[in-house]
């Protein structure tokens, strides 16, 4: 009988978790999108850094517009839209960290910075402009790999996505 009574417990939980992420209230990603908001914008993001990566603005670009259309239901539109993301990349950078006792740096550190402007044409009080940044330490017999550039896009877009939609 208590089996029984867990299941019954388990599917209305379902049920309501259901509901709940088909009506907008909730979303498993955290994020809280206004249900007027459709469409979004996501121009190419040039690289304005000192040093430039020929494959980083695309790359970020895309990884930027990947991340929204896999986590959220907007509408990917060329030309005006309910939000807008443009900007471009400010920074890509190497420092030595930790050094050794040979005065050789042990650690480096690759930064990437995008500066973002986000517009919101339904709720403009929430439009922003706001620099981001990441790294990634590696070895100093190491070379920078795609793999490391790869994940500071990544943690680039998600700081970004929850700047714009997730009221932590």
């Amino acid at each position: 009988m208590r089996n029984r009574a867990a299941i019954i417990n388990a599917c209305f939980l379902f049920i309501i978790l259901f509901l709940f992420k088909g009506c907008g209230i909730y979303s498993f990603t955290g994020a809280s999108i206004d249900p007027k908001i459709k469409t979004i914008a996501i121009r190419y993001f040039p690289n304005r850094a000192e040093i430039i990566v020929p494959t980083l603005s695309q790359q970020f670009t895309d990884a930027l517009i990947e991340k929204f259309r896999s986590q959220t239901k907007l509408r990917l539109v060329n030309g005006s839209a309910d939000v807008v993301f443009e900007g471009e990349i400010t920074g890509y950078y190497t420092q030595s960290g930790a050094i050794q006792a040979n005065d050789r740096p042990a650690r480096n550190r690759l930064t990437i910075t995008i500066r973002v402007r986000y517009t919101n044409n339904i709720k403009p009080e929430e439009s922003f402009e706001q620099s981001f940044n990441r790294y990634e330490e590696y070895g100093s017999t190491e070379n920078i790999t795609s793999a490391q550039i790869v994940s500071i896009i990544d943690q680039l877009t998600e700081d970004i996505f929850n700047k714009a939609f997730v009221n932590w």
